[in-house]
């Protein structure tokens, strides 16, 4: 166990440490303000204060993690040897800056509820963010961070033995639209077929009688192929449904119909089945706990995870809603048109309230890379050497890749095409122990 001597024992002090130390290094941590306590302690120790005690390893804070609510706080980033730092302390300090406060910083989106422009969905952009104007939003920079902390404590107790944790990968696919010409009613049917003559899409008409009359498969129809990919794997892929009502921003297949809640459960039989809440959810808790109860009642089970729709977060509200209803994972912090780390972290963690200054208990499972922000890249030979520099970057740090597909990119849609390849470079990247089954 590692014990922490610190002045003054907050809940920004608790959750910086136990996410790295605990989640990311894998030991437990304790604290303490008393010195003989600390003294007496005979396994690993360290202060975090404003001086050190004697000659223990000591880390000297920043006043982040002992403020309370929000601040103007002044950033300076920095080079530090490959990767980027800020918080810089004194000489004294075994390292050149608060670990702990800049994890803190980039895990609780602190960022993100300081004033801001948002796009035309209302979402934190990637260009906004302080990774991205300084150049490390490709890196895990907290891992990265976490590991050189181990380093110095394997240095300061060589009689330690750390645990080891191994690269793991928990894919995700989004369906905004399981169908793009089934089951969506004469009227969607009759519409869509009288815009495609006014538009002069002959092309996209001849296709759409083909599928509603049974001659051709729709195009959206990805899930054979995507059943037939997890049977050859252990862990589990999560598929988010979104079953919210038909809106301007939703345009799904209507929950009543029966062949749609017969793919949901024939996909749940295989893999893990999430909620993609639905637009309109998002500002209103009683659509959203609407939503969760129909996605329970075809899955018949808890829903234990949620993402969602455009990928828009309204922090707190929306994680604090589904907090309210229970959901115990989230899968939709990530940036849609870059790929990276938007909380600094290839590591799942715990949701921080900042107005509440509370950890709450929703898993936060930031996505590292999505289908759309790969397609920028023109040749498909980028797009493989993008992807794998993003793996090999979780791979060199041990922690989790989440990368997020749609249905439809596994479909026939000419620009989507390789996408089947890049899919199946994700899935090969694990570890060794998840290889495909024999």
């Amino acid at each position: 166990m590692l014990l922490v001597y610190t002045h003054k024992i907050t809940p920004r002090v608790r959750y910086a440490f136990k996410h790295l130390c605990t989640r990311v290094l894998g030991i437990p941590v304790s604290f303490t303000t008393k010195i003989e306590e600390f003294i007496a302690h005979d396994s690993l120790k360290m202060s975090y204060t404003k001086q050190p005690l004697s000659n223990e390893l000591f880390i000297k804070n920043h006043e982040l993690l002992f403020e309370q609510g929000l601040s103007d706080v002044d950033i300076n980033v920095q080079d530090w040897g490959d990767t980027k730092c800020f918080f810089t302390t004194g000489e004294k300090s075994a390292l050149p800056f608060d670990i702990f406060a800049a994890s803190f910083y980039l895990l609780s989106r602190y960022e993100e509820y300081l004033p801001h422009v948002k796009d035309a969905y209302g979402r934190f952009t990637a260009k906004e963010s302080l990774a991205y104007k300084h150049e490390f939003l490709n890196q895990p920079v907290v891992d990265i961070w976490a590991y050189k902390l181990k380093s110095i404590l394997e240095q300061k107790f060589d009689g330690f033995t750390f645990p080891k944790r191994t690269y793991n990968i928990q894919p995700v696919i989004d369906v905004p639209m399981a169908y793009y010409f089934k089951q969506k009613g004469l009227m969607r049917t009759i519409g869509g077929a009288c815009t495609d003559l006014f538009r002069f899409k002959f092309r996209r008409l001849y296709n759409r009688f083909l599928v509603v009359f049974g001659f051709e498969r729709d195009p959206y129809d990805t899930f054979k192929w995507i059943i037939n990919k997890q049977k050859q794997y252990d862990f589990k892929f999560i598929v988010f449904f979104l079953i919210g009502d038909y809106s301007t921003y939703d345009k799904n297949i209507n929950v009543n119909k029966k062949k749609f809640v017969s793919l949901i459960k024939s996909v749940a039989d295989y893999c893990k089945v999430g909620l993609k809440a639905s637009y309109f959810s998002l500002d209103d808790i009683s659509i959203l706990k609407k939503e969760k109860k129909n996605i329970e009642f075809i899955t018949n089970y808890e829903l234990e995870a949620a993402r969602n729709s455009f990928s828009k977060i309204n922090l707190p509200q929306s994680y604090r809603n589904l907090i309210e209803l229970e959901v115990k994972k989230d899968y939709t912090m990530g940036y849609l048109n870059y790929l990276g780390f938007r909380a600094g972290t290839c590591t799942p963690f715990l949701f921080y309230d900042l107005d509440y200054e509370i950890q709450t208990p929703l898993l936060i499972n930031s996505f590292h890379c999505i289908d759309h922000a790969l397609l920028k890249h023109q040749s498909q030979l980028d797009k493989e050497q993008k992807l794998q520099r993003l793996i090999n970057s979780v791979k060199r740090v041990n922690g989790t890749f989440t990368p997020v597909f749609h249905n439809y990119t596994f479909g026939i849609d000419e620009r989507w095409k390789g996408f089947r390849k890049l899919f199946s470079q994700v899935l090969e990247s694990a570890d060794e122990t998840s290889k495909p089954k024999v």
